[in-house]
């Protein structure tokens, strides 16, 4: 049990880093967009 709560919380982890990412992605292309207009 014990080792999978540690892979549960790797996963949600490395989601919600990849998420923070995204988000991260779409403000630069979003700034990128507004400068080029």
């Amino acid at each position: 049990m014990g080792a999978n709560l540690k892979d549960l919380r790797r996963k949600i982890k490395s989601i919600t880093g990849t998420k923070k990412i995204t988000q991260a992605m779409q403000m630069v292309a979003a700034s990128k967009m507004q400068k080029a207009k």
